[in-house]
């Protein structure tokens, strides 16, 4: 598995704590896969925009089977999502 270096939520300042707050989720942290961005804060938000592109964007699939793709996706690379 690789290892990434992130900075914890606890240990933001500035732009990247801003963002973790609206990244923040229900369970009270921010998900691994914004994290890695910590190093680099603007691409948070590049990851984010398509994400919301891939997932909510026009599209012959609908959301549920987006989903469910992503969930075998996860699934298969032994990534819990």
């Amino acid at each position: 598995m690789a290892w990434i270096k992130t900075i914890d939520e606890g240990d933001a300042k500035g732009r990247l704590a801003k963002l973790y707050q609206l990244l923040e989720e229900p369970w009270g942290g921010v998900d691994n896969i914004f994290k890695i961005h910590s190093l680099n804060p603007p691409s948070i938000r590049g990851h984010l925009e398509m994400y919301r592109t891939v997932m909510r964007g026009r599209s012959p699939l609908s959301r549920a089977q987006r989903e469910m793709i992503a969930v075998v996706v996860s699934s298969v690379n032994r990534c819990h999502y």
